[in-house]
């Protein structure tokens, strides 16, 4: 490892000595040759044994985080699930593992593939693999024995509701859906969930058009919430099913001005007439508002939903030495009326190496197509707002402890009759069951200001004579405990919906989570409600 670094520094020399004399030349050659010497005296003489690769891997990161968040390095072991994750593609058995309340077990089995097709369901947790016990293995461990080569085989034995069920499954070749749902959601109109942007992603979203029209679909909604963007092209070739060739759809420019782009629609239209809605939210990002902001642009869609990311960047990945990638920032990404989204500003950092949103006050307007007013800046703002009401704690600390999760799967496993969620509801008696088995796990709902109280309580227990200021705090976090003691009856609009999507996910995966949400989300809801009356869909894409 010293010869490789040695070698590369010396290399970096060489070239750097044939580079004309320049003040940035000079200053790279100065601080690497500083770098080097530094290593080479605490790798001599530090107290402890020094491992290089960690070391001059959070060297690495650290200069990075300088930059943005989205110039990255990645050693060769990294190499696999950067891979898999830009290009959705791996070998193995098809499904997703996590750790809740310290069990592996499987939290998505991918449709139609080797998990799947054996009837692993949500919620079983793995017990071994190839006769290989995995109970208080990490995730990565597990996920590396069920990967290998297409075509060959892996055992598994897992545990559902205290029974053990073994599988023996063929791998395969696995590439993850880009759109995870596509269905009518009244009689005319159709509906695209879609959350990535992988290879083959316009194709996806081609396919599920073509489907939902055979259908009866004559007006489609596109939801790209919590989407995170992916590749550029396949944003491209998207919005192309909606806009006419030769259209521009987003240029790039950076500073390698050869690598400046303009790219165009390439080929004819699906449709250029369905009206549509896309969805947004804070977590659509790069690619997803590439999509969204072309269409606004052009006065093709309406955008419904809150405020977008605001990632305006571009990444291009390069070859390092000994199979290393870095991934670079290397340009900012204009879409057609010539605004970039990009909502922070990371050229200009402050002290503390913090940044800032772009100020409203240096935020340019730009036209759309038909003259609407957009902004540049800081995302895409939806040409209709719904707000969302941010969670209560206590769905919040529901989730986190993992038993929505938990009872959902006991829920399913209890309930196998289930098919279809249009329409479902827990009863009354049923989420009474759910209440009364959170008691029996000893759940405790506690507010962030009864969690204060009992803080102060106990470092007033440390504190002399202070058994008057121990008792008023006692008596107070009583009285906050005995205020929010019926908070499943409070918050049960909000707990119920997030069980019966769950719910509805552990038996049918997508489908089952989107039918089981259909009645009770605002933008769906508002989308649909918008399409349905022509006036106000065209009424809001025209100048005001």
């Amino acid at each position: 490892m010293k010869l490789k670094i040695s070698l590369a520094v010396l290399a970096c020399f060489a070239f750097l000595a044939f580079t004309p004399p320049a003040e940035p030349y000079f200053e790279i050659a100065k601080n690497l040759d500083i770098f080097t010497t530094l290593f080479r005296e605490v790798n001599a003489y530090y107290v402890d044994e020094v491992d290089p690769k960690p070391l001059i891997k959070t060297g690495i990161d650290g200069m990075l985080e300088t930059l943005d968040p989205y110039t990255e390095f990645i050693p060769e072991e990294e190499l696999e699930s950067f891979t898999i994750q830009t290009t959705g593609q791996y070998a193995g058995i098809g499904a997703l593992i996590s750790t809740i309340n310290k069990k592996n077990v499987v939290t998505h089995p991918y449709e139609n593939f080797p998990a799947h097709r054996a009837g692993i369901k949500v919620g079983d947790e793995i017990i071994s693999v190839d006769g290989k016990n995995v109970l208080g293995k990490n995730t990565r461990e597990i996920s590396a024995l069920l990967k290998g080569n297409p075509q060959s085989d892996v055992s598994l034995v897992i545990n559902r509701q205290g029974k053990e069920f073994s599988f023996k499954l063929k791998r395969e070749q696995i590439k993850i859906n880009n759109v995870t749902y596509h269905g009518m959601v009244d009689r005319q109109t159709g509906y695209i969930k879609m959350d990535e942007f992988t290879p083959g992603a316009a194709k996806e979203v081609e396919a599920a058009v073509v489907s939902l029209r055979q259908q009866g679909a004559l007006r489609l909604i596109l939801d790209l919430r919590e989407n995170p963007g992916g590749l550029l092209y396949e944003a491209i070739n998207i919005v192309n099913l909606f806009v006419p060739k030769g259209r521009e759809v987003v240029s790039t420019r950076g500073k390698v001005s050869e690598w400046n782009k303009t790219y165009k629609t390439l080929n004819n239209p699906l449709d250029l007439e369905v009206p549509l809605v896309v969805l947004v939210d804070g977590s659509s990002a790069s690619a997803s508002e590439i999509v969204a902001g072309a269409l606004q642009d052009y006065d093709r869609a309406v955008l419904i939903g809150q405020k977008t990311f605001g990632k305006g960047l571009v990444q291009t990945t390069r070859q390092l030495a000994y199979q290393a990638q870095v991934k670079i920032t290397t340009a900012r990404y204009y879409i057609p009326s010539g605004r970039c989204i990009q909502a922070l500003d990371y050229s200009h950092r402050q002290k503390d190496g913090s940044v800032k949103k772009f100020a409203d006050s240096v935020k340019q307007a730009f036209k759309t197509s038909r003259g609407r007013t957009v902004y540049d800046g800081g995302g895409l703002d939806p040409d209709m707002v719904v707000q969302r009401h941010p969670y209560g704690s206590a769905l919040i600390q529901l989730v986190q402890s993992g038993l929505i999760f938990e009872y959902a799967n006991r829920y399913c496993f209890e309930h196998p009759e289930l098919s279809s969620f249009v329409n479902f509801s827990l009863s009354d008696k049923e989420y009474g069951q759910f209440e009364s088995w959170l008691k029996d796990r000893k759940f405790v709902y506690a507010t962030d200001l009864e969690k204060q109280i009992q803080e102060l309580v106990s470092e007033a227990s440390g504190v002399p004579k202070s058994g008057d200021v121990q008792s008023t705090l006692e008596s107070m976090r009583s009285k906050i405990a005995a205020n929010h003691a019926g908070y499943m009856t409070r918050f049960r609009d909000e707990i119920q919906p997030m069980l019966e999507e769950e719910i509805g996910f552990h038996a049918a995966l997508h489908r089952g989570r989107v039918e089981a949400y259909l009645d009770h989300d605002k933008e769906l809801l508002e989308a649909i409600r918008l399409l349905a009356d022509e006036a106000a869909y065209q009424k809001l894409l025209l100048p005001h």
